[in-house]
């Protein structure tokens, strides 16, 4: 399981929800990157987190995982970064991002919670 809560929502964030998008990242967060992310910070975690067919959730909205990038587990423990795509990317899922069942992007707001089991 891996636990966390929504420390910062960028200005930028609500404009990739067009793209099906939302980015992830952990407090320590480059400036430019600050502007499209949701910066959260992690309260629990195990080895591997996130796995295909396992929950990601958002408050009271929920969803399943699809498929998993090869270094997306990594990337989410190590930096708190990682992509979240609720529809089949163009280019295919790059190593550090995560398939979502498709559906609507889910809402943040600081406090919300995230987790993944």
């Amino acid at each position: 399981m891996y636990k966390s809560t929504v420390k910062e929502i960028g200005p930028l964030v609500e404009s990739f929800k067009e793209e099906n998008l939302v980015i992830l990242f952990g407090p320590a967060a480059p400036n430019e990157l600050r502007e499209v992310s949701v910066i959260h910070e992690q309260s629990e975690t195990s080895d591997v987190p996130i796995q295909e067919g396992g929950q990601f959730q958002v408050d009271d909205q929920t969803y399943t995982v699809r498929s998993v990038g090869s270094q997306a587990n990594a990337n989410l423990k190590d930096l708190g970064h990682i992509s979240i795509y609720f529809s089949e990317p163009d280019e295919g899922l790059l190593p550090g991002a995560v398939l979502i069942e498709s559906g609507s992007v889910p809402s943040f707001k600081e406090g919300s919670v995230i987790t993944f089991n």
